[in-house]
């Protein structure tokens, strides 16, 4: 239950709290401008549209104000650094950071279409009290100071011949609007999953198109087309009264006295929302500009198996934790792109390395590039590191670390600090014991920490500690000759397909059977579960985390804490 509450309920309480602030926002100047005196004849000439168009701009606002606090990465990892006292639980939820993201944007882009076609409808009532002429409420309160230079008027559209899409295409409001929306639309799409993939090029342009869209939000309310009627008209006319017979407005008779009521403008306030995020996020840009105009001093370059390329590199004043990443640039491929990549380095080490997949134009290309460039290495920008769950690692008793094909990547900065803190005898270790799992579709992924896995079975050994580290390699994929030789060589020392004393395993983790088993090896135990790979395998594991965590605050414990960046 205690996992259940750290995985799901906490979360939910965040987002609960998040949707609760836009449901109040909403209602709140719903009701305002639904019932508010200075929009009664607002009112009059958009009906309940303006409500719905105003509710929106609120949430929008907010929304906007939160969208980039999620992505300022040297934020994050301050939090991280700055709650490494605090409990597990508040930590934890840094790691949902781009799915609150994803929220958001979701978010922006509901409400902007409601916003969108309350304003279509506005428009369009806004023509009708223009071109009605039978003396209605509405046709007097469209054409009251039309024809002044003193901006009291209420209709924005003052001529027959304007048309809704005049003033769409020819007012800040409606030009911006029109830009913000087109903008929203590129980015929106472009985030989904299977572009995102496949082509991340399109998703990391079209995204930059956020500027386009702060700026011409900050810009959008200026104009004021929205208007109501001033402080100083309210108190000389009273629109609930007054608006029984307009055809008496300035003029006098013995029962009352209305004078012609007079408008202003809202005035804008989306720039107040967003400006503080907005400076934040500015700062976070200049500092990762710093940072990767630092020089970067590649000391060693090595191509593995299934087209790996591991890069050693070295940078003044720079200093990690394990399982952080960094985010890498290639001027020679591309000056713009800046792509993620976890350390497989340990901190105790005098460099810092990462190991690339061909993976997309862009990895390929990098691999290529260094490839075809020897002796001389391109250049290379480095901007980090940033934190993840796998900083908290050795914060738990007893750690299960998967990983699927490259993804053991942050694991093996892990186990590399472990052999470290081996080699130094450190006591400060709480760590007691690592499940660690690898699954790879091919025996060539093996090969590129094969030898970081045969030290640590002969460190372990030696110091007589053999059982603190428990590996199981899983091959997802393989044919028959594989199958038959491993099965002829079983009875070995060594495995056949790694050269290590564990054997490797075939087929997938039966994962009902590993969780029951570590379970029962460490019944009083708080076990860390970390993943770097797939999102099914996320979701099957997370469901194991609940379902073998006893309900007894006493006894055994897992929590899934998963990779994202």
């Amino acid at each position: 239950m205690g996992n259940w509450i750290v995985n799901h309920w906490f979360p939910a309480v965040v987002i609960a709290a998040w949707l609760g602030l836009n449901v109040f926002l909403f209602v709140y100047y719903f009701l305002l401008f639904d019932r508010d005196k200075k929009f009664y004849y607002t009112r009059v000439l958009l009906g309940s549209a303006l409500a719905w168009a105003r509710a929106s701009a609120k949430c929008l606002n907010f929304n906007s104000m939160l969208i980039l606090l999620p992505v300022c990465r040297n934020l994050l990892s301050f939090l991280r650094g700055t709650c490494s006292c605090c409990r597990r639980t508040m930590r934890k939820q840094l790691d949902h950071n781009l799915t609150f993201h994803k929220l958001v944007a979701y978010t922006i882009a509901l409400f902007t279409a409601v916003h969108i076609i309350a304003h279509l409808c506005n428009f369009e009532w806004y023509n009708d009290s223009q071109q009605a002429a039978d003396g209605s409420l509405s046709s007097i309160l469209s054409n009251l100071h039309q024809d002044e230079e003193s901006n009291k008027w209420l209709n924005p559209i003052h001529s027959n011949s304007t048309t809704p899409a005049y003033v769409t295409f020819t007012t800040i409001p409606g030009l911006t609007g029109v830009i913000i929306t087109v903008a929203l639309i590129l980015m929106v799409t472009s985030s989904m999953e299977f572009i995102r993939r496949s082509y991340f090029e399109v998703f990391w342009y079209t995204h930059h198109l956020f500027i386009i869209y702060f700026a011409g939000l900050v810009i959008h309310g200026i104009a004021g087309l929205v208007r109501g009627q001033t402080a100083e008209s309210l108190n000389k006319h009273n629109p609930e009264h007054c608006a029984q017979d307009p055809t008496h407005w300035g003029r006098k008779n013995k029962h009352s006295h209305c004078e012609e009521p007079e408008f202003g403008s809202i005035p804008a306030e989306s720039w107040q929302w967003v400006l503080a995020p907005i400076v934040l996020y500015v700062f976070e840009r200049v500092l990762r500009f710093w940072r990767s105009q630092q020089r970067v001093v590649v000391t060693k370059v090595v191509v593995h198996p299934s087209k790996v390329l591991e890069l050693q590199m070295h940078k003044k004043g720079f200093s990690m934790e394990v399982g952080q990443y960094i985010f890498i640039n290639c001027p020679s491929v591309s000056c713009l792109e800046w792509h993620p990549f976890t350390l497989t380095s340990a901190p105790e080490e005098d460099f810092f390395s990462v190991h690339i997949r061909a993976a997309g134009d862009w990895t390929e290309n990098l691999i290529d590039t260094f490839q075809q460039q020897k002796p001389k290495t391109p250049r290379i920008a480095v901007d980090g590191p940033f934190g993840t769950a796998s900083e908290d690692v050795f914060q738990y008793e007893v750690a299960m670390l998967v990983g699927a094909g490259i993804g053991v990547t942050p694991f093996a900065s892990v186990l590399k600090s472990i052999w470290y803190k081996f080699q130094h005898a450190d006591q400060c270790l709480k760590t007691k014991k690592i499940y660690f799992y690898w699954l790879c579709r091919d025996t060539g992924a093996f090969a590129w920490f094969n030898d970081l896995l045969a030290s640590l079975e002969r460190e372990m050994e030696e110091s007589g500690k053999a059982g603190f580290l428990n590996c199981r390699l899983f091959l997802t994929g393989w044919d028959n000759s594989i199958a038959g030789q491993a099965a002829f060589n079983f009875d070995k020392d060594t495995d056949v397909v790694t050269g290590l004393k564990q054997k490797t395993f075939f087929g997938r983790p039966m994962w009902s059977n590993e969780f029951s088993a570590v379970a029962t090896a460490h019944p009083r135990s708080v076990v860390g579960v970390f993943l770097c790979g797939p999102q099914a395998l996320a979701k099957s594991l997370q469901k194991c985390c609940h379902q073998y965590s006893s309900l007894d605050p006493r006894k055994v414990k897992f929590y899934f804490n998963k990779e994202n960046f």
